[in-house]
């Protein structure tokens, strides 16, 4: 028998480490050639580490969560024959110390984590010869509570972290009535304890949980953070006729085709940024990066939107290239095709970074006013409002007025004020708002 150690390969340019956000195996596991050892996170990108070599697992470089430095040992694994070279098979910097260390504790590999495989154990001596008495059975392992059947299980749409949730409180997940798209979320698990007395603990009270902060979530916290801590943010808050706008979103809707060749439905999004688009090159302060070290700040003549995504893991910002290029339909897919990869998990690296201006949308959720934190290192993000009907004076077309319902939605912005005057946000957002009440000039050349 020989050792195999897998070392942590260099997974992004300029990466020292990466965190464990999943082990797919265990000490003492058999796992295959290709098969699959853990998921590594870095820059809101996730990688599958996959073995190059098939044997028993003897040891792994830490739990979930914790930071493994580009080059330390990840995995070492048992293999038939002789013991064989360390994995080194990757760039040349995989094996390599790192050169900078992250803020937070990471274990080097010149102090790797302690790695020392386990002794092989002794050769078992053959057992007596019996011919006529079987081996007896083992002992059935006892089952957690679980749904009634693993078949029915698979078919519910649910995160791992929702399903384990769900067979640590002996809940049915096919019993569970997910609230949107079919999937079952902890929003929908609260929402069924809350309505189901059999699954609640005594005294009507759930036990405490706690959650480790990690992966995306961990991501999240510390960007937030730095913007926070950084960026003097203010906010300025106007509201918007949208009625018009709505009425031509639901005719060019009617008119999209069927079947295959379809055109995708159009949401308000796209037309939002098509306006965001048209306005900016009037406030070039807006669409821009601020390198608070340097102190330059870069205006970008392209418009590089991020699109905040909720995921079942957190927050994400896909971003669509020269936005300022596309119409309502292709930015109607790009959404799409991005929003799906970043629930997925398959958003690559180039498109989670480089925008250079943020929309983040709450659709129906998305109240009276919002406050969002600026996508550092950028300048601005914008976030519009539920669109509410509420009675208004209009023109009655004599020079008087009436009163109709029409459709009010309140556009919030939040800016860097080192960057950006309160009246050059306040001009952005009056004139953003004239675009989108006037929806012709969206399709004006």
């Amino acid at each position: 028998m020989g050792t195999y150690t897998f070392r942590l390969p260099d997974i992004g340019e300029g990466i020292a480490a990466a965190e464990i956000v999943a082990w797919h195996v265990a000490v003492g596991d058999r796992v295959e050639e290709d098969g699959r050892l853990a998921d590594m996170m870095t820059d809101k990108a996730t990688v599958e580490m996959e073995s190059p070599v098939a044997g028993r697992v003897v040891s792994l470089a830490g739990a979930e969560g914790d930071m493994v430095a580009i080059g330390a040992p990840l995995v070492v694994i048992e293999t038939e024959g002789e013991d064989m070279a360390d994995d080194t098979a990757g760039p040349p910097s995989a094996a390599a110390p790192v050169a900078h260390q992250p803020a937070e504790p990471v274990a080097a590999p010149a102090a790797p984590v302690e790695m020392t495989p386990a002794p092989p154990a002794p050769p078992a001596s053959p057992p007596p010869p019996v011919a006529e008495v079987a081996p007896p059975a083992p002992a059935p392992r006892p089952e957690p509570v679980r749904d009634a059947g693993h078949a029915q299980v698979a078919k519910v749409l649910a995160s791992p972290a929702v399903r384990q949730r769900a067979r640590e409180l002996g809940i049915d997940l096919g019993q569970v009535r997910p609230a949107e798209d079919g999937r079952v979320r902890h929003a929908d698990l609260d929402a069924f304890l809350a309505y189901n007395d059999a699954y609640r603990a005594p005294g009507g009270a759930r036990p405490d949980q706690q959650v480790k902060v990690m992966g995306l979530r961990r991501r999240i916290a510390e960007a937030m953070s730095e913007a926070k801590r950084n960026i003097p943010h203010f906010t300025y808050v106007e509201e918007c006729d949208v009625t018009a706008l709505d009425e031509m979103r639901a005719q060019l809707n009617a008119a999209r085709g069927q079947g295959e060749g379809a055109r995708p439905k159009l949401t308000l999004l796209p037309f939002l940024i098509v306006a965001m688009c048209r306005t900016l090159p009037r406030f070039p302060m807006m669409n821009a990066r601020f390198d608070d070290a340097a102190g330059v700040v870069t205006r970008h003549g392209a418009v590089h939107c991020g699109v905040a995504t909720q995921t079942d893991g957190g927050l994400m910002v896909p971003v669509i290239r020269d936005a300022q290029s596309r119409n309502l339909w292709q930015l109607a897919n790009e959404i799409s095709r991005l929003a799906a990869a970043a629930r997925n998990g398959t958003a690559v690296s180039s498109e989670l970074s480089g925008s250079t201006i943020t929309i983040s949308s709450l659709g129906t959720l998305g109240g009276i006013v919002s406050t969002p934190v600026i996508n550092r290192p950028e300048v601005a993000i914008l976030a519009p409002n539920r669109i509410v009907e509420r009675p208004m004076f209009v023109p009655d077309g004599m020079g008087g007025e009436r009163v109709a319902k029409r459709k009010l939605m309140n556009l919030s912005i939040s800016c860097d004020h080192r960057v950006i005057d309160g009246w050059d946000a306040a001009s952005f957002v009056q004139d953003l708002r004239r675009v989108l009440e006037t929806p012709v000039l969206l399709l004006a050349d």
